[in-house]
C-alpha cells in the first residue's frame, strides 16, 4: 500500500473512533471496553499469523519490548483519556491529546537519535494551533480548578504515553519485529494490563448486549484497531515517528467533520481557519 494511503487510512479509521466510543460509554466500565477491544483485535492478529504460518516464538527480551509497546500504546493512553473526559469537554481533550505529535518528535530525537527536523516541529505546532482555533468555543469559560486541572494533566499524560509508544514501536521495527506479530502480542499485553488496572480499582467484568455497544465494539476492534494499527505501524516503518505522529493532529479534524455531518455542528470562519492551519501543518510536516 502506498505510504500516503497508509496515512490517510489510519487518520480516517481513528477519526471515526471518536464517534464509535460514544456508544461505549454507559453501562460498562471504560477499562473493560478497552480490554474487549484489544483482546478481539489481538485474537484476529493471532489467527492471521497462524493461517499464514508466521513465526510466533520470540525471546523474553523481545516479549518485554512488545509488552512495553502494548502498555504504552494500547492501555495507559486510553485509560487516561477516558478518565480525562469525565472532567473536560471532548474538544479540549482532543486538542491536548494532539500534543502527542510534539512528544513523538521530541522523544524520537532523545531516544532514537533521529535528527530534530524543523519542518516537522513547525508543522506539529501549526496543526496544534489550528486545533486550538477549532475548539476555541469549548475552551471559553474553562477554569483550571482541581478537577479540570487533573483532566488536563491526565490528557497530557496520555499524549506522553503515545509519544513513548510510537518510539517504542519504531525501535521494535528497527529490530525486525514484524508488524503482525507485534500487534498480536502487544495488544494482548495491553489488554492484560488494563484488566489488571480495572480489577485493582474493584471493577468486575461486565458486558452490554445493546446493539449500539456491540456494533461500536466491532468497529473499534476491527477497523479502529486491526486495520488502523496495522496501517499506522507499517507507516512508522517507512517514515520517521515524527512525521507519522502527525496523525494525532489530523484525527480530531476527521472527528470534527463527522460532527458536521451527523451532529449538525456548524463551523465559523475561525474554525475554518483552524482547519486550514491543520492542513498546512500536515503539508509542512510531510515535506522531505
Amino acid at each position: 500500500m502506498h505510504t500516503s494511503l497508509l496515512f490517510i487510512g489510519t487518520t480516517l479509521f481513528w477519526g471515526l473512533t471518536w464517534l464509535a466510543i460514544k456508544f461505549q460509554l454507559g453501562n460498562v466500565a471504560p477499562e473493560w471496553s478497552i480490554v474487549y477491544r484489544f483482546v478481539i483485535a489481538s485474537a484476529i492478529f493471532f489467527l492471521y499469523a497462524a493461517w499464514r504460518k508466521l513465526n510466533l516464538r520470540y525471546s523474553l527480551n523481545t516479549h518485554a519490548w512488545m509488552a512495553l509497546q502494548g502498555i504504552l500504546m494500547f492501555s495507559i493512553n486510553y485509560i487516561l483519556v477516558y478518565f480525562a473526559e469525565t472532567t473536560l469537554t471532548s474538544g479540549l481533550v482532543a486538542l491536548l491529546f494532539s500534543t502527542a505529535a510534539l512528544f513523538t518528535v521530541i522523544f524520537a530525537a532523545l531516544l532514537l537519535r533521529i535528527p530534530l527536523r524543523l519542518n516537522v516541529l513547525l508543522g506539529a505546532l501549526l496543526g496544534i494551533g489550528g486545533l486550538a482555533l477549532i475548539f476555541q468555543p469549548e475552551m471559553q469559560g474553562v477554569e483550571l480548578d482541581g478537577a479540570q486541572l487533573s483532566g488536563v494533566l491526565l490528557t497530557l499524560g496520555a499524549a506522553v504515553s503515545v509519544g513513548l509508544g510510537n518510539n517504542t514501536a519504531a525501535r521494535n521495527q528497527r529490530h525486525d519485529i514484524p508488524v503482525v506479530q507485534t500487534n498480536a502480542y502487544s495488544m494482548l499485553y495491553g489488554a492484560a494490563f488494563t484488566a489488571l488496572v480495572a480489577l485493582l480499582r474493584g471493577l468486575p467484568p461486565s458486558l452490554d448486549f445493546a446493539p449500539g455497544y456491540l456494533l461500536s465494539l466491532a468497529y473499534l476492534a476491527l477497523f479502529g484497531s486491526v486495520f488502523a494499527f496495522w496501517m499506522y505501524l507499517t507507516l512508522l516503518g517507512r517514515i520517521d515517528p515524527g512525521r507519522a505522529g502527525y496523525v494525532a493532529v489530523m484525527v480530531p479534524l476527521v472527528a470534527i467533520f463527522m460532527s458536521v455531518l451527523f451532529e449538525d455542528l456548524r463551523l465559523g470562519l475561525l474554525q475554518l481557519g483552524g482547519v486550514g492551519l491543520v492542513l498546512l501543518g500536515n503539508v509542512l510536516a510531510q515535506r522531505k
